[in-house]
């Protein structure tokens, strides 16, 4: 998969269960070598996740974005074992819902460039939860504009649910003050004058040059 495809996926590429994020030391620290992998075709290990489960929709599991992204990664492989949302509630029994495993699956099915930002803390797992209800390239632009705009959790819920009944993301961001697609950059001094050099030259705004060679090299790979 080339990069410039990987930055535009909108569904969990990696196998159900697998602690990708929640394994990387660079972006979880200390909590790595703890991270629990749940496999669909391993009845011990389901037997693990439907436990996982329960004890995460009790409320006992811990409030650590970590913690969270582990109940995520239980309530998909226990999805993906049982066949269907409904009988993974039922195994995991106690206060677990559909509509809870459904929702805490859904987060654990981001792409990994999302999901990261929530191991770091800079997206909340609830936020995530709904950006998870959103499909398509909109997905990607609520996550981003989510953090670049330092949404609130209402707020992405907002979005999403007017995208869900078919509004379009740039104008429902624009509804919370988010102008999709302008960001804020730190620049080396050097660079800094070399765009500023090149923009004035071409009679174009920074961000065209910066749009040009990001797609150039992206292209390239």
């Amino acid at each position: 998969m080339d990069e410039r495809r990987a930055a535009w996926d909108t569904e969990r590429a990696e196998p159900v269960g697998e602690p990708v994020v929640r394994a990387d030391p660079s972006v979880t620290g200390d909590h790595a070598p703890r991270a629990v992998e749940f496999d669909p075709d391993d009845p011990e290990s389901i037997a693990s996740a439907a436990e996982t489960v329960a004890t995460f929709a009790a409320g006992d599991f811990g409030t650590a974005n970590i913690y969270l992204l582990r109940g995520a990664a239980a309530c998909a492989a226990l999805t993906r074992a049982e066949g269907s949302y409904i009988a993974a509630a039922a195994r995991a029994g106690g206060e677990t819902t559909v509509g809870f495993i459904r929702k805490w699956a859904r987060v654990h099915d981001l792409p990994q460039s999302v999901r990261r930002h929530v191991a770091r803390g800079s997206l909340a797992p609830t936020a995530a939860k709904h950006i998870a209800r959103v499909r398509g390239e909109a997905r990607l632009a609520l996550a981003w504009a989510a953090v670049d705009g330092n949404l609130t959790v209402r707020e992405v819920r907002r979005v999403a649910s007017a995208v869900a009944d078919g509004a379009d993301v740039e104008q429902a961001l624009t509804e919370v003050d988010v102008d999709l697609g302008s960001l804020s950059l730190d620049l080396p001094v050097p660079e800094y004058l070399e765009l500023r050099r090149v923009a004035s030259m071409r009679d174009v705004p920074p961000g065209d040059v910066v749009a040009e060679a990001l797609d150039a090299q992206f292209t390239r790979r």
